[in-house]
């Protein structure tokens, strides 16, 4: 699968070298021949990478409403956008992110993203780890694989049987912002991937037989999910869903400890009655609420030198307030912690959606177990299950400061499934977050005062209750001792918070273009 990826790009690669024009690749994989579609301009050449990666099983999907496209490999994700000069180049387990500017951006034909390979091919090459030969000046071989202690073990399809099917059923859990739709099977599917266009989601899972007899019907809910249909080609399974104007978007997951896969279909945000009925000037975007994390009893972590975390997640809080209420006049800036005062998590949230917040940042500092330790810069976390183990490993340090509250026993485990339906929630304001987050990512990097890591996401109790776009921002690394000088001192505080507070002026542009066209 990723060979080929790779084998298809050098040929690419040799082919704009050459200054041949052609029309499509012929990809030689084993005994299998593909053809890929390719766009000239100017003497570049770009690929239809959706293509690709679909007639190579590489996992991916794309959002069309951000025209945003994932791909999966073994340790990289790459996020492709469309009409976009910038690849984001992600390393699965959380540590490195490379954001790479191209010097002409994509393309997007016929709703499929082009990309240009003569400036992205070595970063295809590092997404993939692969080497490859080629035939000129159309035809790709493999040459040379990962060793095989790191490559990823192949899954190899089995031929389907009468009386046997993989995936045995979907069930549907509707919430009052989406749809949670639970695919049965019997067997772990590592490869899917999901596209959508004209109001139908399709998701294809590789190397799975279907009982299709009991997923199709024409009539499921009558709301967000109108009917779904299914149907086996050859070894994989095709799942298309037709869905209602106020489907937003989607994702695919996999669930820890079974072999059952989540679809979550989520509804457009400002879109509910309730919000028609109130009209207009509920969504004005009047009212942000800054959350200083831990204080008082809880101090959060502690720097190399001994800098607590609660007071520098204040300080920050305090000069991002200080900077939206001087340029904001408007907006009314609503704190969960003005002084060295412990709050529960849960209180938090509710703080935030008693005051009709737009928009809700949580501030906190990062730590390694390890002091002094290398690992530096600034992480913009989403909420979604944890994907990696550093992810994991923050949430789970974030999250228990429920040990210094009375009832902790009101906080559910952050298991995959269960943090998905106990976020649904929050889930129709995703897309508003992802957007704020990247914003923020994209101010630190023009700033670099402090190193960027990129977006990631994890399971945050104290993101879990507010009703609004939300990010939790781990301001940097208290374990390591440049980064814990920069956060200690006024200079540093103040430039975080001014980066903060220029992704806030972008976002309520956003926000404000929304409002009034919905």
């Amino acid at each position: 699968m990723k060979k080929t990826f790779l084998v298809i790009l050098l040929c690419l690669f040799i082919v704009i070298l050459k200054a041949q024009t052609v029309t499509q690749l012929q990809v030689i994989y084993g005994k299998k021949t593909y053809s890929i579609p390719v766009y000239s301009r100017e003497g570049t050449i770009y690929f239809d990478v959706k293509t690709l990666a679909d007639d190579l099983s590489v996992n991916s999907s794309y959002d069309v409403k951000t025209e945003k496209l994932k791909l999966s490999f073994t340790d990289y994700v790459l996020y492709i956008t469309a009409k976009d000069p910038f690849l984001v180049l992600q390393k699965k387990d959380g540590g490195e992110q490379n954001v790479i500017q191209l010097p002409t951006s994509t393309y997007l034909i016929k709703g499929q993203i082009y990309i240009p390979l003569k400036y992205s091919f070595e970063t295809l090459v590092k997404a993939s780890g692969l080497d490859m030969s080629f035939q000129p000046p159309d035809k790709l071989v493999i040459k040379k694989s990962k060793p095989a202690s790191e490559a990823v073990p192949a899954v190899k399809p089995e031929p389907p049987k009468a009386s046997t099917f993989d995936i045995t059923g979907i069930s549907l859990d509707e919430k009052s912002n989406g749809v949670l739709a639970r695919v049965n099977s019997k067997k772990r599917i590592y490869s899917y991937n999901s596209s959508f266009k004209d109001g139908v989601l399709t998701v294809v899972f590789r190397n799975a037989h279907a009982d299709t007899s009991k997923i199709n019907s024409n009539d499921v809910t009558g709301g967000l999910i109108k009917w779904i249909k299914a149907k086996n080609v050859k070894s994989d399974t095709e799942v298309r869903i037709g869905v209602g104007k106020e489907y937003t978007n989607s994702e695919v997951l996999n669930i820890d400890k079974s072999n059952d896969l989540l679809i979550a279909l989520y509804n457009k945000v400002f879109e509910s009655h309730t919000a028609k009925k109130k009209g207009k000037e509920k969504w004005d975007f009047n009212v942000i609420v800054i959350d200083a994390g831990h204080g008082g009893k809880d101090s959060g972590t502690l720097g190399v030198d001994g800098v607590k975390e609660k007071d520098v997640n204040l300080a920050v809080a305090l000069k991002l307030g200080s900077y939206i209420q001087e340029e904001m006049k408007d907006v009314k800036v609503v704190y969960t912690r003005k002084t060295d005062k412990f709050i529960e998590l849960y209180r938090r949230g509710q703080i935030a959606n008693e005051a009709g917040g737009k928009l809700f940042i949580s501030i906190h500092c990062n730590a390694t177990p390890e002091k002094p330790s290398n690992a530096n810069g600034l992480e913009v976390y989403l909420l979604r299950p944890g994907r990696t183990k550093e992810a994991i490993s923050i949430a789970s340090r974030e999250n228990s400061v429920i040990k210094y509250e009375d009832n902790p026993a009101r906080y559910q485990k952050l298991t995959d499934e269960n943090f998905i339906l106990v976020s649904m929630a929050q889930s129709s304001y995703m897309r508003y977050s992802e957007k704020f987050a990247d914003f923020v990512n994209k101010e630190v990097e023009k700033d670099r005062s402090i190193e960027p890591r990129g977006v990631k996401q994890a399971g945050f109790y104290v993101l879990v209750g507010a009703s609004m776009p939300s990010v939790l921002i781990e301001t940097g690394f208290l374990s390591n001792r440049k980064d814990e000088n920069y956060l200690s001192s006024s200079k540093g505080q103040s430039q975080i918070a001014e980066s903060i507070f220029g992704a806030i002026k972008k976002f309520r542009d956003l926000y404000e273009q929304n409002i009034e066209t919905n």
